[in-house]
């Protein structure tokens, strides 16, 4: 008696009959977790970087006023340009040399750090030249946007 035998080939395409559409279903879910995954680092990087920014730009406008102290030396050893941390220009009436600087660079970190009334600026100088410029912002923004970070950024020189 002969005995009758199915190809295999057969019986092997009888059984994957739907495997290739769960392989594409979980390739899909993992490329999907994987793209979130990416969308997430993707922001938090975007955050580092916009407070990295701010920060870049506190360094250049503490430099900023030290170089226009410096221009103007013998008014910040006389203490022309010393003051408490001050978040408005308009709040310096002085119409001097000294008082327009402060003003000018009192608007400036409001146009570069955030025109909030948390950006505020105080400068601290001694008759020896030795100065301390102190720069207030919020960083929020770097944070995500969830809730007010106040940064604070300090630079001392001799000028």
């Amino acid at each position: 008696m002969k005995k009758h035998t199915v190809p295999t080939t057969y019986c092997a395409k009888r059984h994957q009959r739907g495997v290739g559409l769960i392989e594409i279903l979980v390739a899909v879910l993992i490329l999907s977790l994987g793209l979130l995954g990416m969308a997430g680092l993707q922001a938090n990087a975007l955050k580092a970087n916009q407070g990295s920014y701010t920060r870049s730009q506190a360094v250049m406008l503490s430099y900023y006023i030290f170089d226009a102290m410096r221009a103007d030396r013998a008014n910040a050893i006389g203490l022309a340009y010393n003051m408490a941390a001050t978040c408005l220009p308009g709040a310096i009436t002085t119409p001097d040399l000294a008082g327009n600087t402060r003003r000018d660079w009192l608007t400036s970190l409001r146009d570069n750090l955030g025109d909030a009334n948390t950006t505020c600026g105080a400068i601290a100088c001694d008759s020896d030249g030795n100065c301390t410029v102190s720069i207030t912002w919020d960083d929020s923004r770097a944070a995500g946007g969830t809730a007010q970070t106040i940064q604070t950024f300090e630079t001392r020189s001799r000028i």
